[in-house]
């Protein structure tokens, strides 16, 4: 599957992801101490909703459309991130999760964003000028493991990758269980999109039999019946989420889910312990 950012920017895999990012990361920072925010696959920073690859999918419609239309106080954080790269009300700029990660940066916080993509790691740059971030041109995987730990004493890795290559999972997978024997107690998020149930049950026992512990899986289907080879939702991997953030989860998982399900569909919306 391929899932360059600029074809999907704003829909709902984005708006699901982007809110839970930034009630996990206000969770952590409920404590004092430093965090360093890692993007292993940062893309451009910033989209054009009525750009070409945007209007050619059309999924910003379904997505922060949505969530801009829905009343529930619980998405008001997040509109405000969207809102802040928009000079008016209606989101003609979609940011990616560079620029909603640089919008919960403290003074003791640090970013570092990486995106191999050529193009894009020149777009990125430009979309993040002016904001205290380091952006590197690596391997995603490469750059995981060689910031893993980070010199502050937390941190969060956000794992978000196109899916072009056939061995992503498993790249995924090996590197999450290097990353980990190196930083034990570290955040990270691992997001995907749901394609075909069978494949991913497969994916999801795979990174259940690496034994990590405090492992949650966050899953959306947008429809109430698969959809043969179309896109079905998405998911997040969180290891190690703050207690803060899994506290308060589920109303704004509700508040999602009613909020971006489609004509005729009600959808789900859940979070279950992959291990714990």
């Amino acid at each position: 599957m391929n899932y360059r950012h600029s074809f999907h920017a704003g829909n709902s895999a984005d708006v699901v992801k982007h809110a839970l990012l930034i009630a996990l990361v206000r969770a952590l920072q409920i404590k004092e101490s430093a965090l360093t925010l890692i993007d292993t696959h940062a893309g451009c920073g910033i989209y054009d909703l009525h750009g070409d690859a945007a209007q050619r999918t059309g999924e910003s419609a379904q997505g922060v459309v949505r969530a801009f239309a829905a009343a529930n106080p619980l998405l008001a954080d997040y509109r405000t991130a969207v809102r802040s790269v928009n000079a008016g009300e209606e989101p003609l700029l979609y940011p990616g999760s560079p620029r909603f990660l640089s919008q919960l940066l403290r003074a003791q916080d640090a970013l570092i964003l990486n995106e191999k993509h050529p193009e894009d790691a020149l777009a990125l740059r430009d979309a993040m000028r002016g904001i205290p971030a380091a952006v590197h041109q690596r391997d995603a995987y490469e750059l995981w493991l060689a910031m893993v730990p980070p010199k502050t004493p937390r941190g969060v890795v956000v794992v978000d990758p196109p899916y072009e290559q056939t061995d992503e999972r498993d790249r995924i997978a090996t590197t999450l269980a290097a990353a980990h024997r190196k930083w034990a107690h570290g955040v990270t998020v691992i997001w995907y999109p749901l394609k075909d149930r069978a494949a991913h049950a497969r994916w999801k026992e795979k990174l259940r039999r690496l034994g990590i512990p405090k492992f949650l899986n966050v899953e959306h289907w947008l429809y109430d019946a698969d959809q043969p080879g179309i896109y079905n939702g998405a998911g997040l991997f969180i290891v190690n989420p703050p207690y803060a953030f899994t506290q308060d989860l589920l109303p704004l998982l509700e508040a999602l889910r009613t909020a971006l399900a489609p004509e005729g569909h009600k959808g789900t919306l859940k979070a279950e312990w992959l291990v714990r």
